[in-house]
């Protein structure tokens, strides 16, 4: 007699075991499977015609499977995949997004890669939970981030990839490669150590930024095309280039004071750039007074010495009459400024006095500084 049939024992009442408590059961029974298949054939036998599989019915079961099964080759592809047809494992052809056909299985399957988004790759840093902001933080990774320069000094450089699939290598990027992301994350951190390898670390920190992005870029662009991954960089972002945390404060100060330096020799441009035009405009001014009074210093000296050579023509034709007219032309210029009195001489001096005031017609002059008064009078 079995253990579960027996009503008592050494063990007490019920359907126990030698080693306790038999198995209970818990819950609802699971169906039974062969009442299921011979449910389901009896609902089957109802709807052939006949209630039988005659040869009509198996007909009608082969044409619906058929149909079904070539239905099923109808699949969508979604905005940012691409489709890849594969016939027996072999890529066929690429279908763009929307609803498509291809062969039901197992002729032909389908691959859907997100070949038209754009992802996105860190390096040097990770985003880890953080229970205390209730969200995600950025954390550093520095084994990823800290490179040798050339002048052989440490740089931290954290830094983005955005990559995506080439339309024309998704077959490529499928069989050629195995884990795509950790490929182009190896690939963007060997190419970032080899271009910051060749570089100075100050120009890394201040201006060579672009330069250095675009060295990596196409350094990346180059090893993946070697591996004919399908995959292509769209940009290499610099989020973060510092110099090591022991020594920043340093690098900072040195940063400083070429900022200082580059600002001062700006305003020294500045000032030159005003002051030089200035003075080269202060030249050119006086330079052409010089030239003006060079030109009317020959002008008038020329005008003269014509003068002089017409009058001395013409003093050799009539030395007297040229003399005289010399003479007359002279005085004429000196008494032409100065006051004049005419005496005639005749009769005595006294009878001017009652007709002629002389006194009143000469300019009194200034008191000298001794305080005595001029005399007036003809002389």
């Amino acid at each position: 007699m079995p253990w579960k049939n027996q009503g008592g024992g050494p063990w007490g009442s019920g359907p126990k075991g030698p080693w306790g408590q038999g198995p209970q059961s818990v819950g609802p029974r699971p169906p039974d499977l062969e009442d299921l298949l011979r449910r389901g054939q009896d609902k089957l036998q109802q709807l052939l015609p006949g209630g039988h599989f005659s040869g009509m019915g198996i007909a009608l079961v082969l044409v619906v499977g058929l149909a079904i099964w070539g239905l099923s080759g109808f699949f969508r592809v979604q905005s940012e995949e691409l489709g890849v047809v594969l016939r027996f494992g072999k890529h066929v052809r690429t279908v763009q997004p929307g609803l498509n056909y291809h062969l039901p299985y197992p002729v032909e399957t389908v691959l859907l890669p997100k070949a038209l988004r754009v992802s996105t790759i860190s390096i040097g840093m990770t985003l880890i939970e953080d229970p205390a902001r209730r969200g995600r933080t950025m954390r550093d990774v520095p084994e990823e981030s800290l490179m040798l320069t050339g002048d052989e000094n440490i740089v931290d450089v954290d830094f983005t990839v955005l990559w995506r699939i080439k339309p024309d290598g998704v077959g490529n990027y499928l069989f050629n490669i195995q884990n795509p992301e950790g490929t182009v994350k190896a690939v963007a951190e060997s190419a970032m150590r080899e271009v910051i390898g060749r570089s100075n670390i100050q120009p890394i920190l201040t201006g060579a930024r672009t330069t250095t992005e675009a060295g990596v870029q196409e350094l990346m662009q180059k090893t993946l095309d070697s591996y004919s991954a399908g995959v292509q960089i769209a940009q290499v972002q610099m989020q973060k280039v510092d110099p090591p945390a022991q020594v920043i404060d340093a690098f900072r100060d040195v940063q400083a004071a070429r900022a200082d330096f580059e600002r001062l020799q700006n305003e020294a441009q500045t000032y030159a750039n005003r002051v030089v035009p200035d003075a080269r405009g202060r030249a050119a001014q006086i330079l052409q007074v010089a030239e003006g009074y060079k030109e009317q210093a020959v002008a008038e000296a020329k005008g003269q010495s014509s003068r002089f050579l017409k009058v001395y023509d013409e003093y050799r034709k009539a030395p007297e009459v040229t003399r005289q007219r010399i003479y007359l032309e002279s005085m004429e210029r000196i008494l032409a400024g100065s006051e004049k009195l005419v005496y005639d001489g005749g009769g005595s001096a006294q009878g001017l006095v009652p007709y002629l005031p002389l006194n009143e017609l000469t300019p009194r002059r200034p008191p000298a500084s001794t305080g005595q008064q001029p005399a007036g009078g003809v002389r």
